[in-house]
């Protein structure tokens, strides 16, 4: 809906591309960690990532097509910084580290990091929506979709092999998510 509303009105008004950026490295970061040379047996990760990598390159496309060139060269910045961290961490991992249970403790914690910034991301709009008192930016189906994803994640976490650096991330995403819902109702009331 954020984007069909972009598209729409041929601007991007005051959305921000915040969580689109910072989803875009968390999903490069488990998609590495998902490869057999990092975290074997983990084909679900990379698939499912891989596919929310491609939806945030279309979404940050469509962003890009409608922002201003002071917006665009932003995202831009943002992204090529984003490639050359991920390269950098990715030649060091598969450089200095040996085996995949070193692989997988090191990639896995930056994941876990990553995927917090990802859920935090949308917050940054929450000094918009407490100064205007109107959620009107504030992306309910972008927080719908992290909710429902964070949900799937959780099972997968449970059902699947075990995997700590899948499970540790859902404590902070459920965390922040109940407080982001608790701002926005305070300030709304």
């Amino acid at each position: 809906p954020t984007f069909y509303k972009i598209i729409k009105k041929k601007s991007v008004e005051e959305f921000k591309p915040d969580p689109y950026v910072a989803t875009v490295l968390n999903c490069a970061f488990w998609v590495f960690y998902g490869m057999p040379f990092v975290h074997p047996n983990s084909l679900l990760v990379v698939t499912i990532n891989g596919i929310g990598l491609v939806f945030e390159f279309v979404y940050l496309a469509i962003f890009l097509t409608y922002a201003t060139t002071k917006g665009r060269k932003k995202v831009l910045l943002y992204l090529i910084i984003e490639v050359i961290f991920f390269a950098a961490i990715v030649l060091v991992t598969m450089l200095a580290l040996h085996g995949t249970t070193q692989r997988s403790l090191i990639i896995g914690v930056i994941c876990d990091v990553f995927n917090v910034m990802m859920y935090v991301s949308p917050l940054t709009i929450m000094a918009k929506v407490i100064k205007t008192k109107s959620v009107r930016y504030m992306p309910f189906w972008l927080s719908l979709a992290n909710f429902l994803n964070g949900s799937c994640w959780t099972s997968y976490a449970l059902i699947h092999p075990f995997d700590i650096y899948v499970l540790v991330i859902i404590y902070s995403y459920f965390s922040l998510y109940l407080l982001s819902f608790f701002s926005v109702i305070v300030v709304l009331d």
